[in-house]
Protein backbone atom coordinates (compact mmCIF):
# COMPACT_ATOMS: atom_id res chain seq x y z
CA UNK A 1 0.00 0.00 0.00
CA UNK A 2 1.39 3.30 -0.84
CA UNK A 3 0.16 6.92 0.41
CA UNK A 4 0.36 9.42 -2.05
CA UNK A 5 -0.01 13.26 -2.09
CA UNK A 6 -1.54 15.56 -4.78
CA UNK A 7 0.89 16.52 -7.48
CA UNK A 8 1.60 14.99 -10.93
CA UNK A 9 4.28 12.88 -9.97
CA UNK A 10 1.39 11.09 -7.54
CA UNK A 11 -1.26 11.31 -10.57
CA UNK A 12 1.36 9.22 -12.32
CA UNK A 13 2.70 6.66 -9.81
CA UNK A 14 -1.44 5.87 -9.36
CA UNK A 15 -1.99 5.62 -13.54
CA UNK A 16 1.27 3.12 -13.14
CA UNK A 17 -0.84 1.34 -10.38
CA UNK A 18 -3.81 1.07 -12.41
CA UNK A 19 -1.99 0.19 -15.40
CA UNK A 20 -0.83 -2.99 -13.68
CA UNK A 21 -4.20 -3.89 -12.24
CA UNK A 22 -4.17 -2.49 -9.29
CA UNK A 23 -6.45 -0.57 -7.14
CA UNK A 24 -6.50 3.38 -6.40
CA UNK A 25 -8.53 5.74 -4.42
CA UNK A 26 -9.05 8.67 -5.57
CA UNK A 27 -11.18 12.12 -5.37
CA UNK A 28 -13.62 13.22 -7.21
CA UNK A 29 -16.10 16.26 -7.10
CA UNK A 30 -18.11 14.65 -4.39
CA UNK A 31 -16.49 11.77 -2.34
CA UNK A 32 -13.83 9.91 -2.40
CA UNK A 33 -14.24 6.67 -5.78
CA UNK A 34 -12.40 3.08 -6.09
CA UNK A 35 -10.52 3.27 -9.27
CA UNK A 36 -9.20 0.46 -11.21
CA UNK A 37 -8.49 0.22 -14.90
CA UNK A 38 -11.77 -0.74 -16.36
CA UNK A 39 -10.51 -2.58 -19.35
CA UNK A 40 -8.97 -5.19 -16.97
CA UNK A 41 -11.36 -8.14 -16.38
CA UNK A 42 -9.11 -9.28 -13.23
CA UNK A 43 -8.83 -6.16 -11.86
CA UNK A 44 -12.94 -5.96 -11.92
CA UNK A 45 -12.76 -8.73 -10.31
CA UNK A 46 -10.82 -7.68 -7.83
CA UNK A 47 -12.75 -4.54 -7.14
CA UNK A 48 -15.81 -6.08 -6.71
CA UNK A 49 -14.26 -8.26 -4.11
CA UNK A 50 -12.85 -5.55 -2.44
CA UNK A 51 -15.90 -3.24 -2.26
CA UNK A 52 -17.89 -6.28 -1.63
CA UNK A 53 -20.47 -5.45 -4.82
CA UNK A 54 -23.82 -6.64 -5.01
CA UNK A 55 -23.70 -9.23 -8.03
CA UNK A 56 -25.53 -7.51 -11.10
CA UNK A 57 -24.99 -4.15 -10.28
CA UNK A 58 -23.28 -2.35 -12.56
CA UNK A 59 -20.14 -0.13 -12.01
CA UNK A 60 -19.67 3.46 -13.53
CA UNK A 61 -16.65 4.59 -15.37
CA UNK A 62 -15.00 7.69 -15.99
CA UNK A 63 -13.64 8.77 -19.02
CA UNK A 64 -11.81 12.49 -20.06
CA UNK A 65 -13.40 13.06 -23.61
CA UNK A 66 -15.52 12.17 -26.49
CA UNK A 67 -13.14 9.90 -28.02
CA UNK A 68 -12.82 7.97 -25.18
CA UNK A 69 -16.29 7.85 -24.02
CA UNK A 70 -16.79 6.34 -27.98
CA UNK A 71 -14.44 3.95 -26.97
CA UNK A 72 -17.21 2.18 -24.73
CA UNK A 73 -20.63 3.54 -25.93
CA UNK A 74 -22.30 2.78 -29.09
CA UNK A 75 -24.42 6.00 -29.70
CA UNK A 76 -24.59 9.52 -28.11
CA UNK A 77 -28.13 11.15 -29.00
CA UNK A 78 -28.37 14.23 -29.32
CA UNK A 79 -30.12 15.03 -26.27
CA UNK A 80 -27.31 13.38 -24.18
CA UNK A 81 -24.87 15.21 -26.30
CA UNK A 82 -26.74 18.03 -25.38
CA UNK A 83 -26.80 16.99 -21.58
CA UNK A 84 -22.87 16.26 -21.56
CA UNK A 85 -22.43 19.90 -23.15
CA UNK A 86 -24.62 21.38 -20.25
CA UNK A 87 -23.16 19.23 -17.60
CA UNK A 88 -19.86 17.93 -17.99
CA UNK A 89 -17.38 18.00 -16.61
CA UNK A 90 -19.24 17.30 -13.17
CA UNK A 91 -21.42 14.51 -11.26
CA UNK A 92 -23.97 14.11 -14.14
CA UNK A 93 -23.57 10.46 -14.75
CA UNK A 94 -25.22 9.39 -17.68
CA UNK A 95 -26.20 5.70 -18.68
CA UNK A 96 -25.57 5.16 -22.25
CA UNK A 97 -25.87 2.20 -24.61
CA UNK A 98 -22.88 0.12 -23.40
CA UNK A 99 -20.31 -1.02 -26.99
CA UNK A 100 -20.94 -5.33 -26.67
CA UNK A 101 -17.38 -6.54 -25.66
CA UNK A 102 -17.66 -4.19 -22.18
CA UNK A 103 -17.62 -6.23 -19.44
CA UNK A 104 -20.86 -7.52 -17.71
CA UNK A 105 -18.99 -6.01 -14.55
CA UNK A 106 -19.06 -2.79 -15.74
CA UNK A 107 -22.86 -3.41 -17.10
CA UNK A 108 -24.25 -5.27 -14.37
CA UNK A 109 -25.55 -7.39 -17.72
CA UNK A 110 -27.20 -4.76 -19.33
CA UNK A 111 -26.68 -3.08 -22.28
CA UNK A 112 -25.88 0.38 -20.26
CA UNK A 113 -22.77 1.89 -19.26
CA UNK A 114 -22.69 4.60 -16.71
CA UNK A 115 -20.09 7.18 -17.73
CA UNK A 116 -19.27 10.56 -16.98
CA UNK A 117 -16.22 13.58 -17.26
CA UNK A 118 -15.15 14.37 -13.66
CA UNK A 119 -14.69 18.13 -12.38
CA UNK A 120 -12.20 17.28 -9.98
CA UNK A 121 -8.80 18.04 -11.54
CA UNK A 122 -6.98 15.27 -9.77
CA UNK A 123 -9.62 12.44 -11.01
CA UNK A 124 -9.74 13.73 -14.53
CA UNK A 125 -5.83 13.81 -15.11
CA UNK A 126 -5.64 10.42 -13.35
CA UNK A 127 -7.89 8.71 -16.22
CA UNK A 128 -5.78 11.04 -18.69
CA UNK A 129 -2.99 9.58 -17.31
CA UNK A 130 -3.70 5.83 -17.73
CA UNK A 131 -5.11 6.52 -21.31
CA UNK A 132 -8.61 4.60 -20.75
CA UNK A 133 -11.98 4.75 -18.42
CA UNK A 134 -11.43 4.33 -14.91
CA UNK A 135 -14.14 2.72 -12.63
CA UNK A 136 -15.76 5.29 -10.28
CA UNK A 137 -17.69 4.40 -7.42
CA UNK A 138 -17.32 5.37 -4.42
CA UNK A 139 -14.48 3.87 -1.80
CA UNK A 140 -16.33 2.35 0.51
CA UNK A 141 -17.43 -1.62 1.29
CA UNK A 142 -21.31 -2.08 0.54
CA UNK A 143 -23.36 -0.47 2.82
CA UNK A 144 -21.47 1.76 4.65
CA UNK A 145 -20.74 5.69 4.30
CA UNK A 146 -18.90 6.96 1.02
CA UNK A 147 -15.65 8.93 2.60
CA UNK A 148 -14.77 12.52 2.43
CA UNK A 149 -11.80 12.09 3.14
CA UNK A 150 -8.92 10.32 2.80
CA UNK A 151 -8.42 8.59 6.08
CA UNK A 152 -11.46 7.28 6.39
CA UNK A 153 -11.38 5.34 2.83
CA UNK A 154 -7.86 3.67 4.27
CA UNK A 155 -9.66 2.48 7.56
CA UNK A 156 -12.38 1.00 5.22
CA UNK A 157 -9.63 -1.13 2.70
CA UNK A 158 -5.81 -0.59 4.28
CA UNK A 159 -3.30 -2.74 1.98
CA UNK A 160 -5.85 -3.85 -0.07
CA UNK A 161 -5.90 -1.07 -1.98
CA UNK A 162 -2.50 -0.21 -3.68
CA UNK A 163 -2.04 3.32 -3.38
CA UNK A 164 -4.04 6.29 -1.73
CA UNK A 165 -4.37 9.73 -3.79
CA UNK A 166 -4.84 12.47 -1.53
CA UNK A 167 -7.39 15.28 -2.78
CA UNK A 168 -7.85 16.55 1.04
CA UNK A 169 -11.70 16.93 2.43
CA UNK A 170 -14.63 16.66 -0.32
CA UNK A 171 -17.82 18.13 -0.38
CA UNK A 172 -19.51 14.52 0.19
CA UNK A 173 -22.88 13.89 -0.73
CA UNK A 174 -25.25 14.20 -2.34
CA UNK A 175 -23.09 11.49 -5.21
CA UNK A 176 -23.32 12.47 -8.61
CA UNK A 177 -26.89 12.37 -10.52
CA UNK A 178 -27.44 9.28 -12.40
CA UNK A 179 -29.61 9.53 -15.60
CA UNK A 180 -30.33 6.96 -18.32
CA UNK A 181 -30.63 9.00 -22.13
CA UNK A 182 -30.63 5.29 -23.79
CA UNK A 183 -34.09 6.10 -24.73
CA UNK A 184 -35.20 9.32 -23.45
CA UNK A 185 -34.38 10.47 -20.29
CA UNK A 186 -34.87 8.87 -17.04
CA UNK A 187 -33.55 9.74 -13.74
CA UNK A 188 -32.48 6.81 -11.40
CA UNK A 189 -30.99 8.76 -8.85
CA UNK A 190 -30.78 12.58 -7.92
CA UNK A 191 -27.87 13.63 -6.35
CA UNK A 192 -25.68 16.89 -6.72
CA UNK A 193 -27.10 17.97 -10.15
CA UNK A 194 -31.21 18.05 -9.09
CA UNK A 195 -33.19 16.50 -11.37
CA UNK A 196 -35.09 20.03 -12.49
CA UNK A 197 -32.03 21.24 -14.00
CA UNK A 198 -31.50 18.14 -16.04
CA UNK A 199 -35.02 17.99 -17.33
CA UNK A 200 -35.43 22.23 -17.95
CA UNK A 201 -31.72 21.28 -20.04
CA UNK A 202 -33.47 18.60 -22.27
CA UNK A 203 -36.56 20.87 -23.00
Amino acid sequence: MLDSSNGASAVEAAARVLAAGGIVVYPTETLYALGVDAANATALQRLVAVKGREAGKPIAVLVTDREMLESIVNDVSEVAAGLMRRFWPGPLTMVLRARPELSPVLTGGSDGIGVRISSHPMATALVRALGRPVTAPSANPAGLQPPQRLDAARAYFGARVDLYLDGGALPGEPASTVIDVRDGVRVIREGAVPTAAVLEAVV
